[in-house]
């Protein structure tokens, strides 16, 4: 599918509703693919040629240091900005994404480090900005509250009092549900996740990680950004290490230890895991 400077090109079913067994099917699968990504500011390459695949149905953690290029990468991705240069294949067609609107068509959500979540509403409200149910004229609070008590089901998500209890007082890993929960509400295929562990306690932070498992296990690929190695850990498929704007290790968690990971991440070169040595010694 080729692309033209003034159009976008979409798979057939980019907007359309997903199902479990169309999300499944896909498992195994590249959903998204990153092919020589430039992105310059200036004088300053902040993007140098990213190489970066995303499987269906598993969590890949973006890893680096501050300034490594992890914001733009991921912003990129979600239509904030444009690419320079490279390519973006989306379930294997490539895709322009020119702005928001055009990541949410195709099935991309970005939960942003801030959430993006209005503290005076609602978690219906909240779930719901911007695209409310109505019927005749007026708003089908009945119609939204049954979907967000069953979205935060879905999840496992039981530690609210109330689906209209105010955000604003939500701990933060409940926040992050609710943050979650409307994206997957609008039929996400890959969820980024940007820092969803930061400033948590322990408790809260158990929390986020058992979300993140369980969007894996409905099959919905999750691109996790973080600077908690335990977290990677904990709950990654693939890692990617982002170094001065190119990538610098990736593969299988399994190829990986913290020692190896940290290495990677300080000299943008990759050097082989306490397991992988002691296989080949």
């Amino acid at each position: 599918m080729s692309l033209s400077p003034g159009n976008t090109a979409w798979p057939a079913n980019a907007g359309q509703a997903v199902g479990s067994e169309d999300i499944a099917s896909d498992a195994g699968g590249v959903l998204l693919s990153i092919a020589r990504l430039v992105k310059r500011f200036g004088a300053v390459e902040a993007l140098s040629g990213v190489d970066l695949e995303v499987p269906a149905g598993q969590v890949t953690a973006l890893i680096g240091d501050n300034g490594a290029g992890k914001s733009t990468l991921i912003k990129t991705v979600s239509g904030i900005w444009e690419p320079d240069a490279g390519q973006i294949r989306w379930a294997g067609e490539p895709v322009r994404i020119r702005s928001p609107k055009d990541a949410s068509a195709l099935g991309i959500a970005t939960v942003y480090q801030d959430l993006a979540l209005c503290d005076n509403l609602d978690i219906v409200q909240n779930m719901f900005l911007g695209r409310e149910y109505t019927e005749y004229r007026l708003l089908d609070e009945t119609k939204m509250e049954r979907e967000a008590k069953a979205t935060l089901s879905d999840l496992s998500v039981t530690t609210v009092r109330s689906i209209r209890q105010a955000v604003g007082s939500l701990s933060g890993g409940q926040r992050q549900a609710v943050a979650v929960a409307r994206a997957v509400m609008q039929n996400a295929r890959l969820v980024i996740m940007d820092e969803p562990t930061a400033a948590l306690g322990v408790a809260q932070t158990a929390m986020v990680l058992e979300l993140i498992r369980t969007l894996r296990s409905r099959g919905i690929a999750v691109l996790l950004i973080s600077h908690n190695l335990n977290d990677v850990f904990a709950v990654a498929d693939r890692l990617a290490v982002l170094y001065l704007g190119r990538i610098a290790a990736a593969g299988p968690v399994s190829e990986f230890d913290t020692q190896s990971a940290v290495y990677a991440i300080t000299t943008g070169t990759r050097r082989e895991s306490s397991a992988e040595h002691s296989e080949t010694a």
